[in-house]
This record gives structure tokens, sequence and C-alpha cells, in this order.
């Protein structure tokens, strides 16, 4: 048996020295690919997105099928849903992502090249989302989600593939895993002009295996840790604030690989950022801006605990087990991010719906 006490934020550590790099060196932002992809008619970067969590999928649908690992234990794939905080939450969360121009990713990453507007928001991320986990807001998290959830215990889990085994009655897991990614990679690799990204393309690879490794290393410390060890792949909202909490008050609990990860991607971001000198100070322009960055870290911070996930907890992570609440927090996301990119560029979050109905009648 082996202490996987210092190995665990170690490994997360070098795990999140290569997504931050990456993300950092061709500009991989979940609210970026969606801002293009709605006004810019372009789903390069969203593509690339949707290749991470397919990359992610395979890899672990395969290590879990060939019993290789087991995640059973992550919460993920808890037979309790949480419906309502998987929508309410992403709303949440997507709105909170637009008012501040990125996820809590995406804030570290452009930490790592000087933006002091991002480690406010992580700062007021972290707090929130501690709060929602285990404070003050978490009593109204207990009401509205968790005594709301439903029972999935039926089909053993929240997988996709393990309800759809319980409708049919047999094993469609493999079935299920292997049509979600075919009709990934199709919707991917359909638009010609990705397919000579090739930049684009391994980004989305690297990621996506990077991400999945993170449950084999976990896997790993569970079966060989005296300690139990908590099942993870890779999030940025409760793991920033942990950071924030080992930063001010040392317990002497081992930080966890969540931790490590979030350390990480700084790192990795602001090396490639030193490379490239492309590192510049940067502050909010206003007490304006300060305050919609403030609100929107918030948001985000509460926002992700109530969808157990954010873009890279549920939108990869999450998505790699297949679980139910995946594409369920990831369109709330979406739709919150639109309204608040109306809030921002119409004034008011109904604009979108105004926007849509003046095009329908053209």
């Amino acid at each position: 048996m082996v202490d996987a006490a210092w190995i665990l934020p170690v490994a997360g550590g070098l795990v999140g020295v290569v997504i931050g790099a990456v993300a950092r060196h061709n500009h991989f932002c979940t609210m970026a690919a969606l801002e293009r992809y709605w006004y810019a008619n372009d789903g390069t970067r969203l593509r690339t997105w949707v290749l991470a969590a397919t990359v992610a999928i395979i890899a672990t649908q395969a290590m879990t099928l060939t019993g290789l690992i087991d995640l059973s234990g992550t919460f993920y794939l808890d037979p309790n849903f949480g419906w309502t905080g998987a929508i309410l939450g992403g709303l949440a969360f997507g709105f909170g992502m637009a008012l501040v121009g990125t996820c809590g990713f995406g804030a570290l990453v452009r930490l790592g090249g000087g933006s002091l507007r991002s480690l406010v928001a992580l700062i007021i991320l972290g707090l929130s989302a501690i709060a929602a986990q285990r404070g003050l807001v978490a009593q109204g998290r207990v009401q509205i989600v968790d005594n709301l959830a439903l029972d999935l215990s039926f089909a053993g889990d929240q997988s996709i593939g393990s309800l759809i085994s319980a409708a049919l009655g047999f094993d469609a897991r493999l079935m299920t895993a292997v049509a979600v990614v075919a009709a990934l990679l199709l919707w991917i690799f359909l638009n010609r002009g990705y397919r000579q990204r090739y930049a684009d393309i391994g980004t989305g690879i690297v990621i996506g295996a990077v991400i999945a490794a993170g449950w084999a290393i976990t896997s790993w410390a569970a079966a060989t840790s005296f300690d139990p060890i908590q099942l993870e792949a890779g999030s940025f909202v409760v793991p920033v604030g942990d950071v924030i909490i080992q930063f001010l008050a040392f317990t002497g609990v081992a930080p966890d690989y969540g931790v490590g990860m979030v350390v990480g991607v700084g790192i990795g971001a602001a090396a490639v950022a030193w490379k490239k000198h492309d590192v510049r100070w940067e502050a909010c322009d206003d007490a304006r801006e300060l305050g919609r960055h403030i609100i929107g870290a918030f948001l985000m911070g509460v926002g992700g605990v109530f969808a157990m996930g954010c873009t890279i907890g549920q939108g990869v992570a999450a998505a790699s087990t297949l679980a139910v609440s995946a594409p369920v927090v990831m369109i709330s996301i979406a739709l919150g991010a639109r309204l608040g990119l109306s809030y921002l560029l119409e004034g008011s979050i109904v604009g979108i719906f105004k926007t849509a109905h003046r095009e329908t009648v053209r």
C-alpha cells in the first residue's frame, strides 16, 4: 500500500501544467467558443471543446468497460440526480461566465498572463463555492437541490448507459458509448475546414486525454492508499476555494488532486505567456467592470456547486462518465451565457428573444 497524500497534488499539478500551457497557447476557452459560434458563425473553437469532451469519453469509457478503473464512487454517477441544481446552477454559472468573460478555468489561464481581473474573479468564485458547499449558502442548496433530487437507483447510477440498460433490460453501456462518440465525432469532423485545423484538433485531443488521465490517477490512489481518496478528473469551482483555504490555513491535511491541478494550470499558462512575451498586467477599467466581475464570479461559484461542476467539471469530466447531468448542465450553462451576453449587449436578458422574433418576422 502506498501513501498517496503528496503524490496526488503533484500529479494534479503536472496535469494542470499541460492543460494550462495548451489552453494558453491555443486560446482554448469555452466562453470564447460560444461567442464566436453565436456572433461570428465560427464553430472552430466549439468543435475543439467538443473534441476534448469526446476524447475524454473514449478514454474513460475504454478504461471503465475493460475494468481498468472503477468510477462507481465518483459523485458524478451518484444515483441521486439533482436536476434542479443542474438547471438552476447551470443557468447561474453561464450568466456569471458571461459577466466575467470566461469560466473558472479560463480565469486561471488569463491569470497566468497577468490578468488581475481574473485574480479578483477567482477569489470571489472560490469563496462563494466554499460557502455553497459547506457554508450558509449550503443550507439553501440542501433544500433546493438535495431534497428534490431524482432517485435513479433503479439503474444503479445516473450514467446514460446505465439508464438505457435499465430501460432495455440488457447491458447497453458499450452500445451507448459508441453511439454518443460516433454522433459527436460526426458533428466535429463533418465540417471540412475543421479537418485541416491540426493545431485545434491536437488541442482537443491533449486536453481530453489528460482530463481522462485524472480518473486513472485518482483511481490508482484510491486503490493503493489507506485513506479515502476522492475520484476526480478536473473541476475549477470548489478546488479553487480549496486552494485559498490551503494558502490561508494549512491544517496538516495534504492538498488533493484538484488543488494541484488548479495551481498547475496557472503555472502552465504563465510559462507559455512568459515564453511568448505575452505577460501584461491588466486590471478593471472602472468600478462598474469590477462589480460585474464580482457578481459574475459569485454566480459561477454558487452555480458551479449547485450544478456539481463547471464547463470542465461537467462538460468534460462528467461527460466522460456519460453522466446524465452533463448534457443538462451544459445546455443550462449555454443558455445562461446567452442570456448574460444579451444583458451585456442588448441591455436586457430578454433581448435575445426580441432579436429572434425580429429575425423570424423578416
